[in-house]
């Protein structure tokens, strides 16, 4: 139960950064015992794969601190997000699979629900951010694109590390993080409506 718990949480996280939950999960199983690699996923700790997500890490961090650049980012990481967290989630429940080997023994095996469920998960925080995004930069004239990616970031981070220290825990924050995503949906959608109707009074 506690693995599963583990698997939700990093997938919620891939949904707020792809990256991020990767390659946490790497360098936690490459420099301390918290987690264990599933054999088949243990290729995440070789060294030029983690050079490959940090690099991947700090672009999607920088494109997606400025407006129009991190709409067109979401879009193109409506696949990888989801994909991530099916990635995650498959590692947090320690699922041996043979997705790297061997994708068709993969596909019709028991194996590929886990990684279905992270997807999922990952694509639910992947779509808020993305809804919410473009109309919150119209609101706040862009303004708060960086400062809504530094929290998002944070928070996969943060959410990534307590997933394998303290998994209850961090599904209560992984849960709160959802809530603050949904309400931050409303009040943007709230804002722009209200806009529209003082910008129709004033015609």
């Amino acid at each position: 139960m506690v693995e599963v718990i583990a698997g939700i949480v990093l997938a919620i996280a891939a949904g707020l950064n792809a990256y991020i939950p990767l390659l946490g999960v790497a360098l936690l199983a490459r420099f301390t015992p918290l987690i264990v690699l599933p054999e088949n996923w243990a290729w995440l700790e070789v060294d030029w794969v983690m050079w490959l997500l940090g690099g991947l890490l700090a672009l999607e961090m920088l494109v997606d601190k400025f407006p129009v650049l991190d709409t067109i980012n979401d879009v193109l990481q409506t696949v990888v997000r989801p994909a991530s967290g099916g990635m995650v989630f498959s590692i947090g429940v320690a699922s041996e699979t043979a997705a790297v080997s061997d994708p068709q023994a993969f596909l019709s095996s028991e194996a590929v629900w886990p990684f279905l469920i992270g997807i999922a998960v990952a694509f639910v925080p992947h779509v808020l951010k993305a809804l919410v995004r473009p109309v919150l930069n119209v609101v706040t004239a862009g303004a708060g694109a960086a400062v809504t990616s530094v929290a998002e970031d944070i928070g996969a981070g943060a959410l990534t590390i307590l997933a394998l220290v303290a998994p209850v825990i961090a599904l209560g924050a992984a849960g709160a993080v959802l809530v603050l995503l949904i309400r931050r949906m409303r009040r943007v959608l709230q804002q722009r409506r209200d806009a529209r109707a003082a910008r129709a009074a004033a015609d």
